[in-house]
């Protein structure tokens, strides 16, 4: 302990001047250099005391630097009408709610970002992130830009034609059938879809016909006889 003193203070002087080496080959040749070692620094030789002094950099923990990811992945389900119509949703997360408007012509799987709605860390707060998904609709679906609404149509407009008033997603419209008209046959509607946010494409609108067959029990006698014999 004593000599490991010294040479912590003295360094090489306390060799008479002369470097490690020089000292080290003035010993007796049957003295090895673990020999010479061990008697300056104690058993184990400078190998040890290097390992001793050096395991605080093997002990430091750098995953302190690494950065946070504080940003939250939910769904977010809306309606075809929500996308329509921009309308607002009630968001929950976190024990936290707020409400949020629906980007007009959101498509589906397209994601929203909320600032500072995310986890909460010791750099800040994240995002959360809304990964649309576009429930389906008995009445309305959504291909690309374009809207497909169903309607009713009575089995007599179909066979004969006439007018019928459809409440669509904008404003109420009167469409002309005209006769022989066919189960989920479509009526275009230019430019009433849906706009693209990207690229300001307005698509059309749709309606798709579904026949509304009269109940047997309502119709008279010789009309059921009439239909069995024509049909």
């Amino acid at each position: 302990e004593e000599k490991r003193r010294q040479y912590d203070q003295f360094g090489d002087n306390m060799f008479g001047g002369q470097n490690f080496s020089d000292f080290a080959r003035s010993r007796r040749t049957s003295e090895d250099l673990d020999d010479i070692l061990s008697s300056i620094f104690g058993r184990g030789g400078f190998s040890q005391r290097f390992s001793q002094n050096s395991q605080g950099f093997s002990g430091f923990n750098f995953s302190n630097f690494a950065p946070e990811n504080l940003d939250i992945t939910a769904i977010l389900n809306v309606s075809v009408l929500d996308t329509l119509l921009g309308n607002k949703k009630q968001v929950s997360i976190n024990n936290e709610t707020f409400s949020l408007k629906i980007p007009i012509g959101v498509e589906e799987g397209e994601k929203i970002r909320v600032r500072n709605k995310g986890k909460t860390g010791r750099t800040g707060r994240g995002d959360l992130l809304l990964q649309i998904h576009i429930e389906e609709d008995e009445m309305y679906r959504r291909e690309k830009d374009d809207i497909i609404q169903i309607f009713d149509l009575p089995l007599k407009t179909a066979l004969f034609g006439g007018k019928i008033e459809i409440a669509t997603w904008h404003k109420t419209l009167t469409l002309t059938i005209p006769p022989n008209t066919k189960a989920m046959q479509k009526f275009r509607i230019k430019d009433k879809g849906i706009k693209n946010r990207k690229t300001s494409h307005v698509g059309d609108l749709y309606l798709q016909a579904r026949l509304i067959l009269p109940k047997v029990e309502t119709l008279s006698n010789e009309l059921k006889a009439l239909l069995e014999k024509e049909l």
